[in-house]
């Protein structure tokens, strides 16, 4: 029998379906994983606080795959698990979708100024004219990152009648390579991040990049907090050097009361809510679990596993 450590919460989805040379261990407190943790040679640890998550990959020292719902992978000791031969598999397109349509909502609310027609309506005010006047029809985005996500920007921006320009490692005809990108900053409505938290993207967008921007672009990040140098984004929003920004992720999370996102009026905050798991989504992470255990049994490559070289 192989043990699996696995989480209570994807039990009514998982148990009647596990394959039988499966024993499971179901956890639903810091306490109970960390004491199953130990007999894992399958784990799934998944918290919000990733101290709790990283003991239990520390604690189970017999671990031979580690699955997550978390997409970016890089707080997880990568090079160590590689060290101790676990494979890795993330949740890499569970919330593609949902993140997406968030992505989408936000940008269409910074056309349309649609935050000003709330509080109007919040306020009982009648407005005599659109606060907002741009229209995505025609506009220019830059998606950095085609992953499942950057994907899923892709097909609804193009739907709204968006010209996107995809940013890939290997570029195709109407795409850019990642030397390409910079010299055409300056041509781009929309800024559109999807990209992996990795030692390559820390810092990608910062003081330089801002400068070479229209100013009517828009910083739209989806990805992570480290790829975009906050103080210079803090300048170049404070002088009005670019239009504005959505950020989903931050750092820190949650902001504090007193930072300044929370007062400029051209920084629209989703809160890291755009991927926090749906029922469809969790539906779809039991499926790829057990998928991926008969690949693992049968020892062939699993769906969405993580290569720890590349942190992706």
């Amino acid at each position: 029998m192989t043990i699996a450590v696995l989480p209570a919460l994807l039990r009514p989805m998982v148990e009647m379906r596990l394959p039988g040379w499966i024993e499971p261990r179901w956890w639903a407190s810091v306490e109970e994983m960390h004491a199953h943790a130990p007999e894992a040679e399958i784990g799934w640890f998944d918290m919000h606080e990733k101290p709790p998550f990283l003991e239990a990959v520390e604690l189970a020292r017999g671990l031979k795959w580690l699955n997550t719902l978390y997409a970016g992978v890089d707080f997880l000791p990568l090079e160590e698990l590689a060290a101790r031969g676990v494979r890795v598999t993330n949740g890499a397109g569970l919330t593609a979708t949902q993140v997406a349509e968030f992505a989408v909502m936000t940008m269409l609310t910074v056309a349309k100024g649609y935050r000003a027609v709330a509080r109007a309506q919040d306020r009982g005010e009648w407005l005599g004219a659109a606060p907002g006047i741009r229209q995505l029809a025609g506009s220019r985005a830059l998606i950095l990152g085609m992953g499942a996500i950057g994907r899923a920007m892709a097909k609804m921006l193009e739907g709204f009648g968006v010209e996107v320009a995809p940013v890939r490692r290997s570029p195709g005809p109407g795409e850019l390579g990642p030397d390409d990108w910079k010299a055409q900053l300056g041509t781009f409505d929309w800024i559109v991040l999807a990209l992996p938290g990795t030692s390559e993207t820390a810092g990608l967008i910062g003081a330089k990049e801002f400068s070479a921007m229209k100013r009517e672009a828009v910083l739209v990040n989806f990805a992570r907090a480290d790829i975009v140098d906050e103080p210079a984004l803090l300048s170049a929003l404070r002088e009005k050097r670019i239009a504005g920004a959505v950020l989903d992720v931050t750092d820190p999370e949650p902001l504090s009361e007193d930072h300044s996102f929370w007062s400029l009026d051209n920084v629209h905050l989703t809160m890291h809510l755009s991927g926090i798991p749906t029922p469809a989504s969790m539906m779809r992470a039991a499926d790829r679990f057990l998928a991926n255990c008969e690949r693992w049994r049968a020892g062939e490559a699993l769906e969405s596993q993580v290569d720890l070289s590349n942190g992706y």
